[in-house]
């Protein structure tokens, strides 16, 4: 991870002065790192022989910047579409900086992104990243025609999570495969634990924004709700609630601006929104598991399975 914090570093330089502020601002935001890290984990546990070994591979290191370029890219443009103010505790990019700046070097950051595919001069990785940012800007078209949708249904919902943030998560997993050439059965062993590891992550976001503490969160709860989408605590709440229940968050996701914050989250905190939307995360962890039995064991397989323990858990 030094060595793709060095890779960022010196691939955000630019000659025009707001383009470096604005990257370094996001980038050094705090963020888990958790794309990249995924990259490495999976390059290494395909290849034992780099257990112990103290100095990345260069290319990995190069395409775990990219995957969080991408990444930061999003994050600049979701919080203009967004409006939001607050992320990891401190303003967004966009609230110091302006909508215009955060839209146009979260433009950079894409760009700079596929100069270094090229640099990398895979075809095969191009095509995974190429289609892997298609389908990320499907996925945010589509939750923004879902915004205060109460019709929008479970299965909708999971194709957002899918295109929007999963399939990342499947990129950076599947492309060390990719990159050596393994054979298809491993490439899609990899794509399809990304894919669920994604879902689970998402799954426990939404979860977390009805059930967190704003502390280790960063932001307020019910976030989601005043940005008047359907995440899976209120499609629950919508499908199996009492009559109640189905009227007032069906109210709160059509005018969130009108919407009782504080009645609705008490709602999904007391029946069984969140143990549903709990479970629903399990089974996608369990679902990567399932997907990783191909690879060999190794402290690296080990450390990917934590990691699916990690997202279901996690408090922030």
């Amino acid at each position: 991870m030094h060595e793709v914090d060095r890779v960022i570093q010196r691939r955000l330089a630019s000659e025009v002065v707001l383009v470096e502020q604005v990257a370094r601002y996001i980038i050094e935001a705090g963020g888990k790192r958790m794309r990249p890290a995924l990259l490495l984990l999976c390059s290494q546990a395909l290849d034992e022989s780099l257990a112990g070994a103290e100095k990345t591979p260069a290319e990995m290191a190069e395409l775990a910047a990219i995957i969080e370029f991408i990444h930061t890219a999003t994050l600049l443009h979701d919080d203009v579409v967004d409006d939001s103010g607050l992320r990891r505790s401190r303003q967004t990019a966009n609230a110091v900086f302006g909508n215009a700046p955060s839209i146009l070097v979260g433009d950079f950051l894409y760009s700079r992104a596929f100069q270094m595919m090229v640099e990398i001069g895979s075809m095969p990785v191009m095509a995974v990243l190429a289609e892997a940012t298609n389908i990320i800007a499907e996925g945010e078209v589509l939750q923004l025609m879902n915004c205060q949708n109460p019709e929008v249904d479970e299965a909708r919902y999971l194709q957002v999570i899918r295109y929007k943030t999963a399939k990342l998560f499947e990129a950076a997993a599947s492309l060390p495969a990719v990159f050596h050439g393994h054979p298809p059965e491993i490439v899609e062993a990899f794509a399809a634990y990304g894919r669920h590891l994604g879902t689970a992550f998402q799954l426990t976001d939404d979860l977390l924004d009805y059930a967190g503490s704003e502390d280790d969160l960063g932001k307020r709860l019910g976030d989601d709700l005043r940005e008047g989408k359907p995440t899976l605590p209120l499609i629950y709440l919508l499908q199996k609630g009492e009559e109640a229940d189905r009227a007032l968050v069906r109210r709160a996701i059509e005018e969130p601006e009108q919407a009782d914050l504080a009645a609705v989250i008490q709602r999904v905190q007391s029946t069984g929104a969140l143990d549903y939307t709990r479970a629903a995360a399990e089974r996608e962890a369990s679902l990567g598991e399932q997907a990783l039995e191909p690879v060999r064991p190794s402290v690296y397989l080990t450390s990917l399975l934590d990691l699916l323990r990690f997202v279901v858990s996690r408090r922030s």
